[in-house]
This record gives C-alpha cells, sequence and structure tokens, in this order.
C-alpha cells in the first residue's frame, strides 16, 4: 500500500507534460495572415437575412477568440473568408395534438466556405455542404398569444455557425 501512492504520484508527474492540450487552441493558420476579412456571403436562397448575420457573427467570432483582426474590406485584409449560403430549410417537428398547429420547428442550413490568401488566391480553408441545425418552439395557444421565434432561431444558428466556422479554420478540418 505504501508504494501505490508514490508509483501513482510518479506516474501522474511523468504523464503531465506528455503533449496533450485541450482541443479547439491550435492554430494552423500562415504566420504572416493577421487580418481577415468577412464580406457578405452569396445566398443561393429565399432567406436574406443569413446573408447578413452569418458574416457579422464570424467577424464577431474570429475577434474574440483569435489575433486576428477583422477589417471590412476585402482589399486591406491578408485572408478572405468567402461564403455561399446553398440551402435554407424549415419544417415542423412537432404538433399540438389539440390545434394541429406546428408547436416546434426544425432550421437546417447549408452553406460553403472558404478562406483564401488575398495575395496569392491559395485556398486556406474551404468546407462544403456544411450543416448546421437549429430548433426553436413556437409558444402560441392562440393567434392574440403567437410569438414568432424564427429571428431568434436564426441569431443562435449564426452562433453556432460563426463558432463552427472559427474552429475549423484554426484547425484546418
Amino acid at each position: 500500500m505504501k508504494l501505490v501512492a508514490p508509483a501513482a504520484l510518479l506516474a501522474a508527474v511523468l504523464t503531465a507534460g506528455c503533449g496533450y492540450r485541450a482541443a479547439g487552441r491550435a492554430d494552423l493558420m500562415p504566420k504572416h495572415v493577421r487580418t481577415i476579412a468577412v464580406p457578405a456571403f452569396k445566398n443561393l436562397t429565399t432567406r436574406y437575412q443569413l446573408t447578413e448575420r452569418l458574416p457579422s457573427a464570424i467577424g464577431r467570432e474570429f475577434l474574440s477568440r483569435t489575433r486576428y483582426q477583422v477589417v471590412s474590406q476585402p482589399e486591406a485584409a491578408d485572408a478572405v473568408l468567402e461564403g455561399t449560403v446553398e440551402r435554407y430549410n424549415a419544417w415542423p417537428t412537432i404538433f399540438d395534438p389539440a390545434t394541429g398547429r406546428a408547436s416546434a420547428v426544425q432550421i437546417s442550413v447549408i452553406l460553403s466556405v472558404a478562406l483564401r490568401e488575398r495575395a496569392t488566391g491559395q485556398i486556406l480553408f474551404a468546407r462544403n455542404h456544411f450543416e448546421v441545425r437549429e430548433r426553436y418552439e413556437i409558444s402560441a395557444v392562440d393567434q392574440k398569444s403567437y410569438f414568432e421565434e424564427s429571428e431568434t432561431a436564426l441569431e443562435r444558428l449564426s452562433r453556432d455557425v460563426a463558432r463552427s466556422v472559427v474552429s475549423a479554420v484554426l484547425e484546418r478540418f
């Protein structure tokens, strides 16, 4: 019993510096990239708000989590993150049995993003057909108390996309 504690302590000390670290900390971008522009995304859907919300959310995420400056003009950036919203779908997932109306909706957005070095045109990161989903509830018992939550759900979805895209860009996967 007396040998177990020192052996466990020795094993803990030896494995403490083994090179493991928390995920999400890697930055595999070239060192000369210091500024990133995130212009409005192309939109292949009828949902126009996404092309405004997604770049804004991604820019905020880059500013809050990374060392990069986000600039508004692509000509002034070292790298440009371009995107296309390819599909937007929304469908009811739960129905209220009393009214027959939808009480929960699932949103699915499919987009493609690519980070390109502005000077050379080299693609630093690309992900095609990237899908993000968000679910929201429709809080309506009757027509007078109906509250539309799709805008709030789109805002949450934009933040989720931003977190996922920035993490993927930094870690290149």
